[in-house]
């Protein structure tokens, strides 16, 4: 097989189910996009797909095709990612990837870091979900929680982010503050909505404070923040952005288990460069002053 264009197009129609769609996303005309289809069935000698009225269906065949052609599509991707992270100066893109929970601390310092390199252009990407290294979506992670363990990735530990139970004044001045742990089950809640949670702290309340207090959830971060500014219930929160209110206030001393580690995760094939290396060392040095 020689022809990889052919072989993408089919992918891309197997993917989207639709010509137009295909052709959208490689950039080419609708015209093209059939011709592909129909020069590659004939090459191989069978239907790829089945044509109807809403679009194509990959055939069993068809769907073997789009196994390779999606396995050739990572490939390619993580080879661009990694030629990309590979210059001899720090250039050209830096793809960093945290929870948006650190973005207040994370921000400032990678603004920092370009202002001493002001053609680097950087990509800060906010997600719940892991981004993959290996299929070069981010040159450096900042992941928090169990120590990650995919294969090829170096990981470093960076700190812990330390976390504190809130009240907004509004709600001691209606509610007043526990006096421990006993009282909890006396007062109103924000709490995360999945009783999966890995967070360590959210995991703490819930076997603390009974499920019924939990009076607010929520899935965001950010949302729950607001509702503990509003006065919805106590509630965890970054200390970094407690101590910078007053119009909130520590419902208790901090305990170790709240605080989850603080991982910095490089793949092994990028660790070493002068681009990443030379971020990995600016932001250990900062984060000595927030973690």
């Amino acid at each position: 097989m020689d022809n990889w264009d052919e072989i993408r197009t089919a992918y891309q129609v197997a993917r989207l189910g639709t010509v137009s769609a295909a052709a959208d996303v490689l950039g080419v005309h609708h015209a093209t996009v059939i011709r592909h289809i129909d020069a590659l069935e004939g090459r191989l000698g069978v239907k790829l797909f089945q044509r109807h009225a809403r679009g194509y269906t990959a055939t069993e065949a068809g769907e073997d095709l789009m196994r390779v052609g999606q396995a050739t599509d990572d490939q390619f991707g993580q080879l661009e990612g990694r030629i990309k992270g590979r210059g001899s100066d720090v250039s050209g893109e830096l793809v960093i990837t945290s929870l948006d929970s650190i973005a207040p601390l994370l921000s400032p310092v990678l603004v920092e870091f370009q202002e001493l390199y002001p053609d680097l252009l950087i990509r800060y990407l906010t997600d719940e979900r892991v981004f993959r290294l290996e299929y070069g979506e981010a040159h450096v992670a900042v992941r928090a929680g169990s120590a990650p363990q995919e294969p090829d990735n170096v990981v470093q530990r960076l700190g812990s982010l330390q976390v504190g139970l809130y009240a907004a004044q509004s709600y001691v001045e209606k509610h007043g503050l526990p006096k421990s742990e006993a009282d909890f089950d006396d007062h109103r809640f924000v709490a995360v909505d999945d009783t999966k949670t890995r967070a360590p702290f959210h995991q703490w309340l819930m076997n603390i404070a009974k499920r019924e207090t939990h009076m607010f959830r929520g899935s965001d971060p950010r949302a729950l923040e607001n509702a503990v500014f509003a006065g919805a219930g106590i509630g965890f929160l970054p200390r970094f952005l407690g101590e910078a209110r007053d119009d909130v206030v520590e419902v208790m001393e901090p305990i170790p288990e709240w605080h989850g580690p603080m991982w910095l995760v490089t793949h092994v094939d990028l660790h070493r460069t002068v681009k990443v290396q030379t971020f990995l060392s600016f932001l250990k040095e900062r984060a000595k002053d927030w973690l």
